[in-house]
């Protein structure tokens, strides 16, 4: 019978279920271990544990299982120290832990398991470690060291919500403001090109610059202002006249700490329009508070795209096509506040 014997390792895992299952319907019906090995051309020992299989665990345990290790077997780190090096990595920077550097790498989070567990990986050996952990490889956002996480808590949960609700009691409106600048120089965005060789952008060698001031509320509404000077005080009184004028109501306006938003000459201003505007301001560096600042970055982002300038009248112009294009897709604007960090704008949970 030796030459009816085959190796079932070396055929393919749906061959080696398919006959598994056929061999165990063949003892079901009654026919004998011995004959359904020659008919399968296998031995009789594996028709043997294919039956116990099928005693132990029914058709499912006789159904084909990936080969190699399970996931987590043999790993170098417990669970537990697993655990802690993610959270390390998540919580700290580098040099908060002796290391050097700001942003973690694939060597230094080797660095860091060496200093902890005195084990040394190589690092498509830590990359795999990530990649079972959920991290990705990714572009960090900036803060500034004078940022106070206490006055952005407070602002989140306090200051915002009693804005929004004497806005509400007033029959007020809140709009999030900010200026932006845009350099002819300026190059956002990305493009294709063949590996190794930097594409190249044409445009003019001549420097010049526009401005915008603009304003967004959580419906959509759009309000803005293109200028070529300087952002100061006196641009700022002229943005909030033209924005008032569009209202028969108050405006609670969400602005930066910028200089000109605090000056004599804007206090002075606010002062005669105390009932038809009202300046608030978040927490010093922290511009990811304001919803505003991604409307300033989909500006930048957009404008490489749609034209290319030659002096700052067609800057301004391009400039001013964009708030137009947005002021007629309030959707799009009111996406902006699905961000993770201006969520709570429109959060009516927040206390």
């Amino acid at each position: 019978m030796s030459d009816l014997v085959g190796d079932a390792r070396t055929w393919s895992p749906d061959a080696q279920e398919a006959v598994r299952l056929l061999a165990v319907s063949a003892l079901v019906e009654g026919r004998d271990r011995v004959e359904v090995a020659a008919l399968f051309r296998v031995s009789v020992r594996a028709v043997d544990n294919w039956w116990a299989r099928w005693q132990a665990g029914g058709r499912d345990a006789s159904l084909s299982r990936s080969r190699g290790r399970r996931a987590g077997e043999h790993q170098v780190l417990s669970e537990a120290e697993q655990v802690a090096v993610r959270q390390a990595v998540l919580d700290h920077n580098p040099s908060d832990l002796g290391l050097s550097g700001q942003l973690w790498t694939r060597g230094l989070i080797g660095e860091l398991i060496l200093m902890l567990y005195w084990v040394r990986f190589t690092e498509p050996g830590v990359g795999k470690y990530l990649r079972r952990w959920g991290l990705t490889f990714q572009r960090p956002d900036k803060r500034a060291v004078e940022r106070d996480p206490e006055a952005v808590r407070v602002w989140r949960e306090e200051t915002w919500p009693a804005i929004r609700g004497r806005a509400k009691a007033e029959n007020g409106e809140v709009l999030l403001a900010d200026q932006v600048g845009i350099r002819s120089d300026q190059v956002t965005g990305c493009t294709w090109g063949a590996k190794g060789r930097t594409p190249v952008v044409r445009r003019t060698g001549n420097r010049f610059s526009a401005n915008a001031m603009s304003a967004i509320s959580t419906k959509g509404r759009m309000h803005f202002m293109v200028f070529t000077e300087s952002f100061d005080a006196e641009v700022m009184c002229r943005f909030l006249t033209r924005l008032v004028g569009h209202f028969d109501r108050k405006v609670h306006l969400v602005v930066g700490r910028h200089s000109a938003h605090r000056s004599k000459a804007v206090r002075a201003w606010l002062a005669d329009h105390k009932d038809q505007v009202e300046l608030h301001f978040p927490p010093s560096y922290s511009p990811e508070l304001n919803l505003d600042e991604l409307v300033n970055a989909a500006l930048k982002r957009s404008l490489p795209h749609t034209h290319r300038v030659r002096n700052q009248s067609e800057l301004a112009s391009e400039t001013r096509r964009f708030f137009h294009r947005r002021q007629r897709q309030p959707h799009i604007v009111r996406g902006f506040f699905g961000g993770q960090h201006v969520r709570y704008v429109i959060d009516e949970s927040t206390p």
